[in-house]
């Protein structure tokens, strides 16, 4: 971005902290299953307020359900789903402590996170550290771990032209560290966000910052698709 554009960039941003309601994570279980059946798939959902399906009322409707039922509707298989997640948190509070939580043994565990070290400016280095404690732990805990894209920022109603641009670009940087963490470890799989979330106002919450039932579901069904069948 033109540095002479960064002025435009802080004062937005200001405005957006003064002015901006952020969605309450989502009530009720952090545990459920979807579908019926013998031995279900376990699942865990780690990371920050997308993870924590801010800006609907129940997991059910938020990421962690909508995995669920996307992974029951491509193997047939029940899916007993887990989540630890908190609104804000960076990389480095996920590592420290949401990580530790979990605590079982998974076929397939999907991190959420990168968002707020966008919004903090946490610098590249320090996201691939973390990013990269995350994922092996993550590894020793499940059969096959899946990294979901950092949220295209761009295209979030609530924030100004200027602002989104900005945040669009330092999330692409962190993505691109991601994606190196990613190819370098098997079983880790990095998964693209931009096809899942099109720029339609439907697929958005109330504060035009998390997404809707539907930007959810649409969201996982894109996760769900490159689990590999193996993990399945």
């Amino acid at each position: 971005m033109n540095r002479l554009l960064l002025p435009v960039v802080a004062l937005q941003a200001m405005w957006v902290r003064s002015t901006f309601t952020l969605a309450e994570a989502a009530a009720g279980p952090l545990a459920g299953t979807a579908g019926a059946g013998d031995t279900p798939l376990r699942v865990a959902v780690l990371g920050e307020s997308t993870a924590a399906g801010a800006g609907v009322g129940s997991h059910d409707d938020g990421f962690a359900g909508a995995l669920a039922r996307s992974l029951t509707e491509r193997t047939g298989r029940p899916v007993a789903w887990q989540v630890s997640a908190q609104n804000g948190a960076t990389s480095r509070r996920i590592r420290h402590r949401l990580l530790p939580t979990l605590t079982g043994d998974y076929d397939v565990a999907v991190l959420l996170a990168g968002a707020n070290d966008v919004l903090t400016r946490r610098p590249a280095a320090d996201w691939r550290d973390d990013l990269a404690a995350i994922v092996d732990g993550l590894a020793e805990r499940a059969g096959q771990v899946v990294v979901a894209g950092i949220p295209p920022f761009e295209r979030f109603p609530a924030l100004p032209r200027t602002l989104r641009r900005y945040l669009g670009e330092r999330a692409a940087a962190l993505d691109d560290v991601a994606r190196q963490v990613c190819a370098g470890r098997p079983r880790v799989t990095w998964a693209t966000v931009d096809a899942a979330m099109p720029s339609s106002p439907e697929l958005f919450s109330a504060d035009r910052f998390h997404p809707s039932a539907t930007g959810y579901q649409l969201w996982a069904a894109a996760v769900a698709a490159v689990v590999p069948e193996t993990s399945l």
